[in-house]
């Protein structure tokens, strides 16, 4: 075993979001498999056992949908129809989760997302505050595609499929490892169902022309996007510093397995270090849309201690930024000790600077969390 399986092999990883495919869990058929479900549920709450936080990505819900209207849903091409599908079968999709984790003593919540909640700077905050919030309480968030207004995951197109949308969760929430249970082992040098001398690949440092040939003639049968969308959502949480394994969810403890570090399908290593791709964000100066200066406190407590910025330790805001932007946090001498997504515009930061979190709403009339920038949005120079 190489140094770095040995490193890999001994390190937990403790946040996960897991993508279930509609091939897995339809187990071939033309409804949802509930036994198949179950199974993935009896896994989540095993890793949840061992300390770790679970947010699960899942397709199917036009499968569900196509099986609850029974002969009124045939298979669709027009896109308002397969619209119509997932806005039947995600409330089915969502109570068969809700359930099978009930049964293990789990909170589900349901998140529906479209890619444009995440390319809006207000709309990925939101969307990282709430998953994380509901991760501190213990939920599982069940995370899907909102097909009713968001036509990318459901259209034959390869960017804007359930795949990616893992991967971009998996960055949201700074996750560990992205585990992508499907209904093959993993990636291989070719199709294996047409080509006897295929492999498994194992291990992949860098997607180059050659993995992604590899994935361009391995599609799957009812998802959208088939192994080439796998790979390039391995990509995305590779570049964010994340792990990334595709794997056959039907082998038996394969979530905890992946967890484990152990081998199981296609492992994907991180091309750079996960702090590294956050400060890239946060650190760039040409995002930063203003400054916060804070007092003595402030910044043992921000330096120091790991904690967030309240409104208490604020001294001044410069700058027209608006909420969900990045500011640079500064001392009264103007030394540089942190930067951060900032919960409140810089309008508002004025308003309840040196306050107690407590008055945020008495002042301002609404309010969106005690802390001025959380600690989860903040990184220290």
């Amino acid at each position: 075993m190489s140094e770095r399986e040995t490193t890999d092999s001994e390190r937990q990883r403790r946040r996960l979001v897991v993508k279930c495919g509609t091939n897995l869990l339809t187990g071939g058929t033309e409804q949802l498999d509930r036994e198949v479900m179950a199974a993935i549920a009896a896994q989540v709450a095993e890793v949840r056992e061992l300390g770790c936080e679970v947010i699960l990505v899942t397709s199917g819900a036009i499968a569900a949908g196509r099986a609850r209207l029974g002969s009124r849903a045939s298979r669709p091409q027009h896109l308002t129809r397969r619209q119509v599908l997932a806005a039947v079968g995600q409330a089915q999709l969502f109570w068969y989760w809700d359930e099978l984790l009930a049964g293990h003593g789990i909170t589900a919540a349901q998140a529906l997302l479209t890619r444009g909640d995440l390319t809006d700077r207000q709309g990925y905050l939101n969307a990282r505050n709430t998953l994380l919030a509901l991760l501190d309480l213990g939920v599982v968030p069940i995370v899907n595609e909102n097909d009713v207004v968001s036509i990318e995951e459901i259209q034959d197109a390869t960017i804007g499929d359930n795949d990616n949308l893992s991967a971009q969760v998996a960055n949201l929430v700074d996750a560990d490892l992205l585990l992508l249970l499907t209904a093959t082992s993993g990636l291989y040098t070719a199709d294996p169902t047409t080509d006897p001398d295929a492999r498994l690949i194992e291990h992949v440092d860098h997607i180059g022309p050659a993995i992604e040939e590899a994935a361009a003639g391995q599609a799957g049968r009812l998802g959208t996007g088939g192994m080439a969308t796998k790979v390039e959502a391995a990509r995305l949480a590779t570049q964010s510093g994340a792990h990334a394994v595709i794997a056959d969810g039907r082998a038996s403890g394969v979530v905890a397995r992946a967890v484990a570090g152990e081998s199981v399908g296609t492992h994907f290593y991180p091309t750079v270090d996960r702090l590294e791709s956050r400060r890239r964000f946060l650190l760039s100066a040409l995002r930063e849309r203003g400054r916060i200066t804070v007092d003595e406190g402030a910044m043992r407590a921000l330096v120091r201690d790991g904690k967030s910025l309240l409104p208490a330790g604020i001294v001044s805001a410069t700058g027209d930024f608006a909420r969900g932007e990045v500011v640079r946090v500064e001392t009264r001498e103007g030394e540089h000790i942190a930067s951060g997504t900032t919960n409140y515009a810089a309008s508002d930061v004025e308003r309840i600077r040196g306050m107690h979190s407590d008055r945020i709403e008495q002042v301002l009339g609404y309010d969106y969390g005690d802390e001025v920038v959380h600690r989860n949005n903040l990184v220290l120079v």
